[in-house]
């Protein structure tokens, strides 16, 4: 059942590439003609930086993932039986997209982009995930591949993905916002904002999302649709009111890095590269600027 689903498939993962490619490509479009070529790093200021600042690193972490890594084995990590997988993938669609919607409406601020992402990213899944399976068993699969590899190829990507990031000529600014408040402060709000960003979204987007498209569709499909769905709802705290030039922002800013992020889970269906890049992308540019 599971193969037939795959294989029936397949020319609607064509259709959503084609598509998603089309997005990104629009949306560079957007921004040149439009002269919008700096886009906001941080949703806590309006400094901006030249797009392909965020490309290179992205990019070449992409290049990367493919020259050094095997290919493997690829299967999902949890799914359910039959046509459940497709249920799964659209709730979990529905849920990024209203979690898009809703943030951008209430205006980004707290405490909605928490109460929301809590409610659509974690509740949701989690109320589908035990609905469905309490009619028919959960299909346990895992990936298979060289062991030692699987586990410690991602580094090679990883650490210059952060060194492009963050050291030489595109490296982010730094951030003051440690002199600004007190270290149990920073400490507490950088625990909360890993916990909430970072683990969260790897999970819903990467982990959820993603896994459950790729089988359904195919690996670039799905990293390309979870990429754009993860990149949208950052309009709501980095937009600055002109509705398209914000979309094409976080589709070339947030997008771009999906796709890497992306493109290691699928490979190597590991958390850790993803909690790193995702982490030191909110968290770097304030440690550093202790240095």
């Amino acid at each position: 059942m599971l193969n037939k689903l795959r294989r029936a498939s397949a020319p609607g993962g064509t259709v959503v590439l084609l598509a998603g490619l089309a997005v990104f490509a629009g949306a560079i479009a957007l921004l040149f003609l439009t002269g919008n070529t700096g886009i906001r790093y941080s949703a806590d200021h309006d400094d901006t930086i030249p797009l392909w600042h965020r490309w290179i690193p992205a990019l070449v972490g992409i290049v990367l993932v493919r020259l050094v890594s095997p290919d493997l084995r690829r299967e999902p990590v949890v799914l359910p039986a039959g046509k459940a997988v497709r249920v799964e993938a659209s709730v979990l669609t529905a849920a990024a997209v209203l979690f898009a919607v809703l943030l951008w409406s209430a205006g980004g601020g707290e405490p909605a982009h928490t109460a929301l992402k809590l409610l659509l990213l974690l509740g949701v899944p989690a109320v589908t995930f035990w609905l469905l399976r309490r009619k028919g068993a959960a299909r346990t699969s895992a990936l298979q591949g060289p062991g030692s590899w699987r586990h410690w190829g991602p580094l090679i990507p990883v650490v210059t993905w952060f060194a492009l990031s963050y050291a030489g000529p595109l490296a982010l600014p730094r951030s003051d916002l440690a002199f600004t408040v007190d270290p149990v402060t920073l400490i507490v709000t950088m625990v909360v904002v890993f916990l909430i960003n970072s683990l969260l979204e790897e999970i819903f987007y990467r982990r959820w999302l993603q896994t459950r498209w790729e089988f359904l569709l195919g690996r670039w499909p799905a990293i390309v649709l979870a990429s754009l769905l993860w990149a949208v709802w950052h309009v709501a705290i980095q937009g600055n009111g002109e509705l398209g030039v914000d979309l094409a922002s976080v589709v070339v800013n947030q997008g771009v890095l999906g796709l890497f992020l992306g493109y290691l889970w699928s490979k190597y269906r590991l958390m850790w590269p993803l909690l790193v890049v995702h982490g030191a992308t909110n968290a770097a540019p304030i440690l550093l600027g202790l240095l």
